[in-house]
């Protein structure tokens, strides 16, 4: 009877007895085998904490002792035993997965993922395509490389695919790509990111398509609208296929009740927002950045209330925000940054608790900081960088931000003091205000875990806080361009030993060491200590790995000292000791990274020192360098992009090495030196020559007709030289030519062009003074000078020819003087013929050139009269035609030139009244003088029966009140909206004479108030005879 029991009960429950023990012997092996060819490995899985798993190394419980049915990362089946599910993702495995590897034997696999493991340099076996029952696979990111098989579009029982590639490159063909959406009908997942695919999306996918990432895979063409259908999609992720194109439907979407995620990002997709993005009810994540979309943010943006990441960054958006974005109170991220958004940025955030970052920067946007971001409690990061913000930034929060970690505030107008809760900031690493308008002094800090502080380009005045030396998790601090003052004792760094970059430039502070062994940390890597006083160098003794140093304007004299330059050999990129009192520099050609030299403006004597070879930049000017080049190390400077030996003694001729090299050098500039022999004439084919500068030297000889060659020209100045050629017309043809400077030398010759030649056409200064040019000034040359012709009125700011390292400096005749401009505004437009021979009249095409602000055609054997054209010269600040045969009246249109500030027309055979206006009213006799037949104002010359009648009282009295303004206005600006300092405070302030100006200003202030009292007196003495 008791057996008969244990029969009964073993057939009623057979599992009974097998559960213990459900693996199959056969695949048992089949995992041991595939675990002695694969070896433990921690960095195989190190992308798995980043993407939120936890790696762990499954197979070391894999113990042919146990049950495999009990093994990490394995499932079987409970009735059969077979082993249905393999997951060893974030396994730390590595080897390789051939088609002889066993893991192909198990074939009853449901389910196999080895995402996040290293099987490089393995390639997707066909062998994955004999999984008959398979419906998961997944092998991301584990190092497969190669063609994906088409034999992985035979599953045909897959619900999810995931062949997401990592580092190494996984191509999936086009005709594969296609089998694999056409074939795997049941597929619900496919997740390629990153895989080569580089093919346009076919149409007509599976309806049963739930989620499809296909980021980063080359994509192209016009994606198929059908997809937008899709009724079950949930989520779909095209970003990072720039040439994949196409727009938002603008009807009814399909999916809107079921999709949750839409990226798009940094793709081709162009136009409107469609109203109809308001059906999508069930979005959370809306990711369009980085794309071309366009016009307004449609209003039914609001109706997205489930949306808890919206990222339009980096569009071309206009117009305001729509008030409507204040229902997104479920918002988590929220980036609107890089468009043209325009108004206020609207203070709707009260409600968004759950915000953790918030992004407006780079817009048009205008108005005061928004104050209820102040309520966001959640708030990790904000951005309003570079958006117009003005006024202060609020004096206390009621939240008190504790968990924000990151503040962009920088490029805006704000104003007041920086408030002290920003430094009180628990959470705060990262703080950014640089380029506002802040005052006050910095506050002290109370927590130590700011990594970045940026306070630069501000008004900030007062000491440095001591409380910074507690900042032991600082990387950053830039301080620059500020009114900080007082010494820096560098030991308050002593501390920060994370501390990367420093920037103390263009303050009042005094640096210096009250420790003799003090020294800033070895881990920095950039100090930008411009004008800080800096008389020694003991501070950067620990220094040793620094790349970018900046040690210009101060007071460092002598000789670097020899541990400096062993230091810093190996490491420094970046090297700027200009503006100090450096009598010598050695070592440089040890240099092996460095590619930015600036020992400019320095007392450093003897030979040039032979540069490193891998310099970009090499600025050696203003010191006492002299004797010859060193060729053979300037020859084998391949890289180098801009050199500048000026205000030197150099000599020697210039080697031929420097122009082969023009297919790097931008900018060569050897001016004021003592340069002999002809210039170079190798200019290449194919030349990156922007800016030649040979100016005040001794060379002779003809000018390299194979500059031509050097399409990319912009500035020529070759003047104060002995050269001995005719008027090169052939620099005409170079289409940049912006500046041609070939004053004081030995050219000859007529100026000619022919009839149908258009040269020129872009130039805006001309000199050819002091030379012995000849013949007629042709109307044709001045027609040619298109850029002259056209005035600026667009508005926009003030820029200057040049490089961003690197500024093109002029030497111009202004009233019989030489003054050298260090830098040339690209509006600035002048032409210079005095001193030569030339004859003939005025040409009258002069007159079309309505921008020109500057014309000297002085001391010449022109004859004829002013051309009338003249008047139409709107801009022009200054004018000299003395020293000619002149002859006529002074032209009445010249009354009309309001912004004309010097004006000379001695020593010509110039008849009649002078004309009266607000400008010519201002010059004296000096500037008429030399012509016997001029009469009237400011000479004491009557003009007899002609003479205006005396004015009236009330004359006189208007006279003398609007004409000390019109002076004034003549000294200030020649009246609301002339150019006067486009010329003259340009000139000023570009040559460093502010005494100059001053003097001059003060002398013509006098002689006004002098002659306008003596006109008042004089008339006042009329009237008393009368009465």
């Amino acid at each position: 009877m008791g057996c008969l029991f244990l029969l009964l009960l073993v057939l009623q429950y057979p599992l009974v007895i097998f559960s213990s023990h459900l693996c199959r012997r056969d695949e048992s092996l089949v995992l041991q085998n595939l675990k002695l060819k694969l070896s433990i490995d921690d960095s195989a899985s190190a992308d798995c904490e980043s993407n939120g798993y936890f790696p762990y190394p499954k197979t070391l419980s894999w113990n042919r002792t146990t049950d495999c049915c009990t093994w990490d990362g394995v499932t079987c089946d409970k009735v059969s035993g077979r082993i249905t599910r393999l997951d060893l993702s974030c396994s730390q495995l590595h080897g390789t997965i051939d088609s002889n590897s066993t893991l192909f034997q198990l074939t009853h696999l449901q389910n196999l993922n080895l995402a996040y493991n290293d099987f490089s340099p393995s390639q997707i076996s066909s062998k994955f395509g004999w999984f008959p029952s398979l419906t998961h696979l997944n092998l991301s990111r584990s190092g497969f490389s190669g063609t994906v098989p088409l034999q992985v579009s035979y599953l045909s029982k897959l619900i999810s695919l995931d062949l997401s590639a990592g580092i190494e490159e996984l191509r999936v063909e086009p005709h594969t790509f296609k089998m694999l959406l056409q074939n795997l009908t049941q597929l619900r997942e496919l997740y390629l990111t990153s895989t080569y695919i580089s093919s346009s999306l076919p149409s007509n996918l599976s309806s049963s398509l739930q989620e499809l990432n296909l980021v980063g895979t080359e994509l192209s063409g016009k994606i198929p609208d059908d997809i937008f259908h899709l009724p079950r999609l949930q989520m779909l992720n095209l970003g990072s296929n720039l040439y994949l194109t196409g727009h938002l439907p603008t009807t009814q979407w399909n999916c809107s009740n079921s999709l949750r995620e839409l990226d798009l990002s940094s793709s081709g997709f162009s136009g409107n927002i469609p109203d109809s993005i308001g059906h999508l009810n069930s979005l959370r994540k809306l990711d369009i950045s980085g794309c071309y979309f366009s016009g307004n943010i449609p209003p039914t943006i609001g109706d997205l209330t489930e949306l808890k990441s919206l990222q339009l960054f980096s569009n071309n958006f206009n117009g305001q925000l729509p008030s409507t974005t204040l229902n997104l109170v479920q918002l988590v991220e929220f980036d609107v940054s890089s468009n043209n958004l325009t108004g206020n940025i609207p203070n709707i955030f009260g409600n968004f608790t759950k915000l953790k970052s918030l992004s407006f920067s780079y817009n048009l946007f205008m108005g005061l900081f928004p104050s209820s971001v102040t309520n966001l409690t959640e708030l990790e990061s904000l951005d309003l960088s570079n958006c117009s913000i003005t006024g202060p930034i609020p004096s206390s929060v009621s939240t008190g931000f504790p968990n924000l970690i990151l503040l962009f505030l920088p490029y805006n107008s704000l104003s007041g003091e920086i408030p002290s809760w920003i430094f009180n900031l628990p959470s705060l690493k990262y703080l950014v205000l640089r380029g506002n308008q802040l005052t006050g002094q910095l506050k002290e800090v109370r927590y130590n875990l700011l990594e970045v502080v940026d306070v630069g380009d501000n008004k900030l005045n007062g000491p440095i806080p001591t409380s910074f030396s507690k900042l032991v998790n600082l990387t950053t601090l830039d301080l620059s361009t500020n009114n900080l003052s007082g010494g820096l004792d560098i030991g308050l760094f002593s501390k920060c030993k994370q501390l990367r970059r420093l920037g103390l430039s263009f303050n009042n502070l005094s640096v210096f060491s009250s420790q003799k062994d003090a020294s800033l940390p070895s881990s920095l890597g950039s100090l930008y200590a411009s004008s800080c006083n800096i008389r020694e160098l003991n501070f950067l003794r620990a220094a040793k790995y620094i790349g970018n140093l900046d040690l210009s304007n101060n007071n460092m004299h002598g000789k670097i000292p020899d541990w400096a330059w062993s230091n810093w050999q190996v490491s420094v990129s970046y090297l700027n000791l200009s503006s100090n009192f450096l009598t010598a520099i050695d070592l440089l050609h040890n240099f092996e990274s460095l590619y930015y030299l600036d020992i400019g403006s320095n007392l450093i004597q003897g030979e040039l020192p032979a540069p490193p070879p891998l310099l970009f930049l090499f600025i050696a000017s203003n010191n006492n360098f002299t004797g010859k080049l060193p060729n053979s190390p300037l020859c084998k400077m391949s890289s180098l992009v801009i050199l500048d030996l000026s205000n030197n003694s150099l000599s020697g001729v210039i080697p031929k090495c420097l122009v082969n090299m023009s297919t790097s050098l931008s900018v060569l500039d050897l001016h004021n030196n003592h340069f002999s022999g002809t210039i170079p004439n190798n200019f290449g084919k194919g030349s990156s020559l922007r800016s030649l500068n040979l100016r005040k030297n001794k060379l002779e000889g003809m000018l390299p007709r194979k500059l031509t060659n050097c399409r990319g020209l912009e500035v020529v100045d070759l003047g104060e030289n002995l050269l001995n050629d005719t008027f090169p017309k052939w620099l005409g043809s170079l289409p940049r030519l912006q500046v041609l400077s070939l004053r004081s030398n030995k050219l000859h010759g007529p100026i000619t062009i022919s009839r149908n030649q258009v040269l020129f056409s872009k130039l805006k200064i001309l000199d050819l003074s002091y030379n012995d040019f000849t013949g007629n000034l042709s109307e044709r040359f001045f027609n040619n000078l298109k850029s002259m012709i056209i005035e600026d009125k667009t508005g926009n700011p003030l820029t200057y020819i040049g490089e961003v390292r690197y500024h093109d400096s002029l030497t111009l005749s202004i009233k019989g003087k030489q003054i050298e401009l260090v830098r040339i505004l690209s509006i600035f437009t002048t032409i210079d013929f005095s001193n030569n021979r030339f004859k003939g009249n005025v040409p009258n095409s002069i007159g079309n050139l309505g921008s020109l602000r500057g014309l000297n055609l002085s001391h010449n054997s022109l004859i004829g009269p002013i051309p009338q054209s003249f008047g139409n010269l709107s801009v022009l600040e200054s004018l000299d035609l003395s020293w000619n045969q002149l002859s006529g009246n002074i032209p009445q249109e010249v009354a009309s030139l309001k912004s004309l500030a010097v004006m000379n027309l001695s020593q010509n055979h110039l008849m009649g009244r002078i004309p009266r206006g607000p400008q010519l009213d201002t010059f004296e006799n000096d500037s008429y003088s030399g012509n016997a037949g001029l009469c009237g104002f400011p000479l004491s010359r009557n003009c007899g029966d002609n003479e205006m009648p005396p004015p009236t009282v009330t004359d006189i009295e208007d006279e003398e009140d609007s004409g000390l303004m019109d002076w004034r206005a003549a000294i200030i600006g020649c009246g609301c909206g002339s150019v006067f300092g486009m010329f003259i405070v340009y000139i000023i302030f570009l040559t460093g004479r502010p005494k100059w100006f001053v003097r001059i200003v003060n002398q013509q202030i006098n002689r006004i108030l002098l002659k306008v009292e003596a006109k008042r007196r004089t008339e006042a003495k009329k009237r008393r005879r009368k009465k």
